[in-house]
């Protein structure tokens, strides 16, 4: 390895530091196990990585025949999850799979598309799954309109701009791992992993979620560090106010790959902070190269 892991790691919170945030970081060389820990036991707030969890569920259950991904689903205009993309920006009926409800999910972290989903696979479902595969610092425990509808609670009377205000964010129980959707860095690594190395289903079900993954649109986070036409990176964000995350696997041309999960609390309450979204892709660059030298 060029540079030892404690200097690695000192370089990854610098990165953090500078940006304005404060980060969790771990970084797995899928196939070698090599691994960069910077502070990837912390329990931290998922928001739409949970998404993540939820497919892995979605999937297993259609390997079990408990569910057809290609079942039909309504969704009408009225009564949808909150959300700027996907359905919830919709005006008309839409009638879709379960399988592209999923791709919505995935691609652009559609929160209807998800409690769709959710109403099909059960929350049950979605920490049995987690627990199985050894997700021991993973649980569920909203829907993600139970989730936005704790946010408006505590937001209170100010509406969105109240969020602007440091008291209210301190405030916000969707903030607090101890009270909502949680996880690890490690745990989001050990489950990226199983879905790459085709164990947390059979491969045709790994591979359909691996493609979901590469779909996302989003790439002013984990892609950023990666700015190479021969490098895909595929994964998926979390965002809440002051939270910016992202979870997921980067490939490289010489067969390399690597399970990368980075969850950050920015300062600033400010909406746009486009140093706080490029600092995820910064720090998992840090990680990834110095994965990568280990293998030379």
């Amino acid at each position: 390895m060029t540079e030892n892991k404690a200097r690695t790691r000192g370089r990854v919170h610098a990165a953090f530091a500078e940006a304005g945030v404060t980060g969790w970081l771990h970084a797995v060389d899928i196939d070698s196990g090599a691994q960069l820990d910077a502070g990837a036991d912390q329990p931290v707030v998922t928001a739409s990585v949970h998404k993540l969890c939820l497919l892995v569920a979605l999937h297993q259950q259609a390997e079990a025949g408990r569910l057809d991904l290609s079942e039909q689903t309504m969704c009408p205009p009225r009564d949808r999850t909150p959300g700027p993309t996907g359905l919830a920006a919709m005006l008309d009926d839409v009638r879709l799979s379960l399988r592209d409800a999923a791709y919505l999910m995935m691609a652009v972290s559609d929160n209807t598309a998800a409690d769709l989903i959710l109403e099909r696979v059960g929350l049950d479902a979605v920490n049995h799954t987690t627990r199985c595969l050894g997700l021991t610092r993973t649980r569920a425990v909203h829907t993600f309109r139970e989730f936005l509808t704790l946010l408006k609670e505590d937001t209170g009377p100010g509406g969105p701009e109240a969020l602007a205000d440091p008291r209210v964010i301190a405030g916000l129980r969707v903030l607090d791992p101890a009270a909502t959707n949680r996880s690890t860095p490690r745990d989001m690594t050990r489950l990226l992993a199983a879905i790459w190395r085709d164990e947390a289903c059979a491969p045709e079900h790994t591979a359909a979620m691996r493609r979901l993954l590469g779909l996302q649109v989003w790439p002013h986070r984990l892609a950023s560090g990666f700015p190479f036409d021969d490098v895909h990176v595929a994964g998926k964000t979390g965002s809440l106010p002051t939270v910016r995350n992202e979870v997921g696997v980067v490939e490289y041309p010489d067969g390399g790959r690597y399970a990368v999960a980075v969850f950050t609390r920015a300062s600033s309450p400010a909406a746009v902070l486009p140093p706080a979204d490029a600092v995820i892709g910064t720090a998992a660059r840090i990680a990834v190269d110095a994965l990568r030298a280990r293998r030379d």
